[in-house]
């Protein structure tokens, strides 16, 4: 028996009617659009579904083949049905649901009570089904809670529904979107896919689903998924072409690897409709919504669109329902029933292929047969079975509600729908020995998803829609091998731009946000290959010429095998050698003039730290030490200051000797003190360089260099250097000017003249030092410092003490008394003074 709600006319929706003890309510959006007419009060519906008719037809058949079990299921009580069409609108899904709320015995009216307060009266109905989309379901959801009555969806998965503080009598029988976002970011993931991008609609499953999957891809940090776009379809994306257009450019230009369509299938058939006009040949990620979607899959041409994988609540058959519609539904009737066969009726005398044309809009006016057989293709093993659980869950419900056995019940029908919601939330049973259902305190069942793939080679559409693998929540996908490793042979594409390099070269972003190409390693940087990031070398290593590994850099100084040090060294020996000789030779002769005019003790001091200078030249070849690079140029600024000293004594004895115009009490015979002379000289270098020493010490470093590490000495302070070299330079000058002043004296042994050539040679050696010096880089900076050294020790030591050992060991008949007097004489005599002969 039909029975039509007057109140909402046969234009607007559907209505089927069956009595019982206990009335269970159903919402299908049978219908899939609503179209309002101008005249006021006037509603029509369009866009007949027949898998959501058949639905419909499940939670009959369910109830019905429950009343009639044996052993009984209720005892001597009955369930009835009163189910709407909502055409897939909110406004006429809560008219719908209002109609449940109201009581069997009161008016038939479609309004509200005017005298309710914060509750509606206990309803006939005690329970739900319904409905199949998300945004449907959160307002039935909202308007159901006044009177406690128990809500089970069998396609809703929006995660909002699962918060019970605002929903607190929805369950449902299909995994939650969150469940489902998990799935398929495993999915992307087990194929290696590395870039995706969302079309999702602008509702709350779209926007649910669109942000909790680009959480879930950026969440994974070593197999991150680049998300290229984000598309958000308007309400009106069916009639909108402008809308469609750019979509399709965004994907004919995308480097995606798969599109995820997150929208309702009204929206996809929009979509796939133009991708097979396209020819866009792409993968596309199908969610519940539409992934066993006849209308989609038998679309003309879809194996042009590309290959479909999609995620389906668990499926299973439900128990006697196909042969139940072979059967024309037993002959029994209802109203969704007796509308459809108004359009549609049932014959025997189809083609032989079983297709059929038949097709159900308002404007139709022939009517056309359909073979039972070909109806039972469009039966989908989720949706309906979904609705088939939800009706064994209030069953189950039920029993315990009214404390049945298999023989009676205890319990009248005298409960309230809050009660039957407290038993419902509990039950945990199984069933018919397949399915294990429960409701977690969410409402969520514990159900996964099937894995699904359009085989489009199958020439049978109703069997082109294939289960390939599973996802159970917290588990681990599965997936059969031979398919990912199919997936993981895809090295390149147009579409993924690049996906394999050599070594020495890196997957990167460059003009498209998800398309990486092959970029060679920077200076410095090296990449094993298959695209992985390019990584820095070590500060002590370099990158190869082909980038793909580092090499160890070379260390630096100056090799004791090197030429240029063997030369220094060579030069330091001799100087070392002859020094000593010089030493030996001025102590043999020691009293004789000649080493007395050079400063007698003096001379020895002075050889001294000329041995110390040649000495230190060795402390700059080899590695670099802290001790070595503390006994280099402090040190020899020490020594040379000594050397420049004793030189600057002997002057000043040649000058007070010689000039006859001093009197006791001039400058020069104050300061001829040789030994405080010395002492003060050489102490103030020695107050520059011990506190250098000891606060800023010079040490052993390292410069870094692009293949090479320089090991060098620093300075330690560079104020403490320069002072040093200052002050070094200063002495010099002041010793060129005495000698300058003194080469007009009688000196037979020509000691000022050959003063002036050394401190000039010193002075132009470390005039010239300086800016090589700074401008030099590499390990020959500290051979540049060796041979400075050198030259002021060699320009020393042949000027001004060569020439006299040549006198002591060549000219003898120099080295005499009566010698230094004849040529004092002729001096004096050439000048016109007269000389007393002795």
């Amino acid at each position: 028996m039909a029975v039509f709600c007057p109140c909402l006319g046969e234009n607007v929706s559907l209505h089927a009617y069956s009595p019982g003890d206990i009335i269970i309510g159903g919402i299908f959006p049978i219908h899939g659009e609503i179209n309002r007419s101008t005249v006021s009060g006037q509603l029509s519906c369009s866009g007949y579904d027949i898998q959501t008719f058949l639905r419909s037809q499940v939670m009959i058949h369910a109830i019905r083949e429950i009343n009639q079990r044996t052993p009984r299921v209720l005892p001597n009580f009955t369930i009835g049905y009163d189910i709407y069409d909502t055409c897939g609108n909110v406004s006429l899904a809560i008219r719908a649901t209002l109609q449940l709320l109201r009581r069997q015995s009161e008016s038939q009216s479609c309004l509200v009570p005017t005298r309710f307060q914060s509750a509606l009266t206990e309803p006939e109905t005690k329970a739900m089904i319904g409905e199949a989309s998300s945004e449907v379901s959160i307002a039935v959801a909202r308007v159901v809670a006044l009177s406690s009555l128990t809500q089970i969806s069998y396609g809703a998965t929006s995660q909002l529904l699962s918060r019970k503080s605002k929903f607190p009598t929805f369950l449902r029988t299909i995994p939650s979107d969150e469940h489902q976002t998990k799935a398929i970011a495993e999915l992307v993931t087990k194929f290696y896919w590395k870039s995706v991008a969302i079309v999702t609609s602008d509702d709350e499953y779209g926007k649910y689903g669109s942000e909790k999957l680009e959480a879930l891809f950026s969440e994974k940090e070593e197999k991150k998924v680049c998300n290229e776009f984000i598309f958000i379809l308007p309400d009106n994306f069916s009639q909108n072409n402008n809308c469609l257009a750019d979509l399709m450019c965004k994907i004919n230009n995308s480097s995606a690897e798969a599109f995820i369509l997150f929208t309702k299938e009204s929206n996809v058939l929009v979509i796939m409709r133009a991708a097979i006009e396209h020819s866009l040949n792409r993968t596309w990620i199908a969610t519940d919504t539409w992934s066993t979607s006849m209308k989609v899959s038998t679309l003309p041409g879809i194996e042009v669109a590309g290959e479909v994988f999609g995620f389906v609540s668990k499926r299973n058959e439900v128990p006697g329902f196909k042969d139940y519609v072979i059967s024309m539904f037993n002959g029994t009737t209802n109203g969704l029933l007796e509308d459809y066969l108004t359009h549609c009726p049932l014959c025997s005398d189809q083609p032989e292929n079983g297709e059929s044309n038949c097709s159900l809009t308002n404007k139709q006016t022939s009517k056309q047969c359909l073979d039972p057989s070909f109806l039972a293709n469009y039966i989908d093993q989720d949706m309906s079975y979904n609705i088939y659980l939800a009706v064994q869950v209030i069953a189950e419900g039920l029993r315990s509600v009214l404390k049945c056995d298999n023989h009676h019940c205890k319990h009248s029908t005298e409960f309230t729908a809050q009660e039957l919601f407290m038993e419902i939330k509990n039950v945990n049973f199984t069933v018919n020995n397949t399915t294990h259902i429960f409701f977690d305190s969410n409402g969520d069942p514990g159900i996964g998803y099937d894995i699904l793939y359009w085989n489009m080679t199958e020439s049978k559409p109703h069997t082109r829609i294939k289960t390939i693998g599973e996802y159970l929540p917290n588990r681990e996908i599965k997936v059969p091998d031979d398919l990912v490793n199919k997936m993981l042979s895809v090295k390149v594409s147009v579409y993924n731009c690049s996906k394999i390099c050599k070594p020495g070269q890196e997957l990167k972003m460059q003009n498209k946000r998800c398309c990486k190409y092959c970029i060679p390693c920077a200076d410095g940087e090296f990449s094993a290959g298959d695209g992985k990031e390019c990584k820095r070398c070590s500060a002590k290593n370099y990158s190869s010429p082909q980038r793909d590994t580092c090499l160890e850099k070379t260390v630096e100084f100056l090799h004791w095998s090197d030429p240029f040090v063997i030369f220094l060294n060579a030069l330091g020996v001799f100087g070392i050698t002859v020094t000593i000789v010089f030493a030996v030779l001025f102590t043999i002769y020691r009293g004789t003039p000649v080493v007395k005019a050079v400063g007698g003790y003096l001379c020895l001091l002075e050889l001294f730290s000329l041995l110390a200078c040649f000495c230190l030249s060795f402390s700059f070849a080899g590695k670099p030490t802290n001790g070595s690079c503390m006994v280099g140029l402090p040190l020899f600024g020490i020594a040379f200051s000594l050397c420049i000293s004793c030189i600057l004594a002997n002057l000043l004895q040649i000058l007070v000797g010689f000039s006859f115009q001093l009197n006791k009490e001039s400058w020069a015979k104050r300061l001829h003190q040789p030994v405080a002379m010395v002492t003060i000289v050489t102490g103030i270098q020695l107050a520059l360089c011990v506190p250098w020493l000891y606060h800023y010490p010079p040490y052993a470093d390292e410069e870094i260099f692009s293949e090479s590490i320089l090991k060098q000495c620093e300075k330690g302070s560079k104020k403490f250097f320069i002072a040093m070299l200052a002050y070094n330079a200063f002495l010099a000058l002041i010793c060129f000017l005495f000698a300058f002043k003194s080469k007009q004296l009688p000196d037979l042994y020509k000691n000022a003249s050959l003063i002036t050539i050394s401190m000039l040679l010193f002075l132009i050696i470390w005039i010239f030092f300086i800016p090589i010096y700074i401008s030099l880089i590499g390990k020959y900076k500290s051979a540049i410092e060796c041979t400075a050294i050198l030259i002021s020790s060699y320009s020393i030591l042949g000027c001004h003490l060569a020439p006299k050992c040549y006198i002591m060991v060549f000219r003898k008949e120099l080295n005499n008394e009566s010698a230094i007097t004849e040529y004092i004489r002729k001096h004096y005599e050439q000048k016109g003074v007269a000389v007393v002969k002795s």
